[in-house]
């Protein structure tokens, strides 16, 4: 498979907006991001992705085998972009805590923004998860939170399992990118306004960190 961040060796060459020589794996990639991001997953064919790359409808078999192939490798994608998102939210602070919430911040932002990527990062049923550079990139991604969490354990001298204060940050905020929408829509019915994701991110930081301390 060719991953997201290995530049092809061979292409067809083509002029104007269409792919050039070297380029149609990454044409390949974009093509089908727009395609889950407007049909989902579901809706999601390799003859459609050819038609909107510009190429013959067997183009994308030929370079990543098949449809889980080229899900696995927009999947890639998304990890490692996820990876240089969640180094750049931590290098702004060394508090452990305030990582945290940069962390979040730029995860919700990232899944926001790149929904078509999000859709296929953690769907093991479309996507190859024994596909070494998946498992790499997804690692990747992960042991940045990790490291943020090992620290704030270290430094606060508290008991808990790291993997699982790691699991419980990531998952509040992909359930904020899910739910989002909703607490805002609900936050209006109410009389409210609604409020700020960052602000939602940092206060449901601080109380993750409050109920580990008093756990710990």
């Amino acid at each position: 498979m060719t991953s997201a961040t290995t530049a092809p060796t061979s292409g067809t060459g083509k002029s104007g907006d269409g792919y050039h020589h070297g380029d149609l794996p990454n044409a390949l990639r974009r093509a089908a991001v727009e395609v889950i991001e407007e049909r989902g997953a579901g809706g999601f064919s390799l003859r459609e992705v050819a038609r909107r790359a510009g190429v013959s409808h067997t183009a994308p078999a030929h370079h990543f085998g098949d449809m889980k192939g080229l899900l696995t490798s927009v999947a890639e994608e998304g990890f490692a972009a996820l990876h240089v998102a969640s180094e750049a939210a931590i290098s702004t602070t060394d508090d452990p805590v305030e990582q945290l919430t940069a962390l979040g911040q730029a995860y919700v932002r990232m899944a926001t923004t790149n929904r078509g990527h999000c859709e296929v990062m953690f769907r093991t049923d479309i996507v190859d998860t024994d596909d070494p550079e998946l498992q790499s990139c997804g690692l990747e991604a992960y042991d940045v939170l990790h490291r943020v969490v090992q620290q704030m354990i270290d430094d606060e001298h508290l008991s808990a399992d790291v993997d699982e204060v790691a699991w419980l940050c990531w998952s509040t905020m992909q359930g904020l990118v899910q739910l989002a929408p909703k607490i805002s829509l609900i936050a209006q019915l109410r009389g409210g306004e609604a409020p700020e994701v960052d602000e939602l991110i940092a206060r449901f930081t601080t109380l993750m960190v409050d109920g580990i301390r008093n756990a710990a």
